[in-house]
C-alpha cells in the first residue's frame, strides 16, 4: 500500500484519515482516533501533515470547542479522486488463489483481530 500511494505523497494512514472525511464528512478528530486504532499524538502529526498539504481542514467543534473536527478541503477532495484504489492490492496478492482459502484466511484474520481488541480493552479498563 505504502508503495502504490508513495507517488502521490500519502501514506497509508493518511488515506486511511483521507477514507473517512470522504466516506463520513467532517468527523471530530477523537472519532478518529477510535476508528484507526492509533495513539492521539500520531493521530496529531498525520493530521498536521495533512493540513500541511492543504487537504485536510482543521478547526474547533461546534458542540465541543475543546474538540477538533475535521473535514477535506476541496483540494483533498482532487486528490482522493486520483489516488490509486489500494483494493487493487487485494487482486495481486490473492489472484488465483481458491476462494474458500481466501475467506477462511478472512475469518481467521478477523477472529483474531477482534480478539486483540478485547484483550486491549480489557487491559485497559484494568489500569
Amino acid at each position: 500500500m505504502e508503495a502504490l500511494l508513495r507517488p502521490h505523497d500519502i501514506g497509508a494512514t493518511q488515506w486511511y484519515v483521507l477514507y473517512h472525511l470522504a466516506r463520513d464528512r467532517p468527523i471530530r478528530q477523537r472519532d478518529l482516533v477510535e476508528l484507526l486504532q492509533v495513539e492521539r499524538a500520531t493521530l496529531s502529526a498525520i493530521v498536521a501533515a495533512l493540513v500541511r498539504k492543504g487537504l485536510v481542514e482543521q478547526a474547533p467543534d461546534p458542540v465541543d470547542q475543546r474538540q477538533k473536527r475535521l473535514r477535506m478541503t476541496a483540494a483533498g477532495a482532487r486528490r482522493w479522486k486520483a489516488l490509486p484504489d489500494p483494493a487493487s492490492i487485494h487482486d495481486v496478492a490473492f489472484k488465483g488463489l481458491d476462494p474458500a482459502d481466501v475467506a477462511a484466511a478472512i475469518r481467521v484474520l478477523q477472529t483474531a483481530t477482534e480478539r486483540l481488541e478485547r484483550f486491549i480493552e480489557r487491559s485497559r479498563r484494568r489500569g
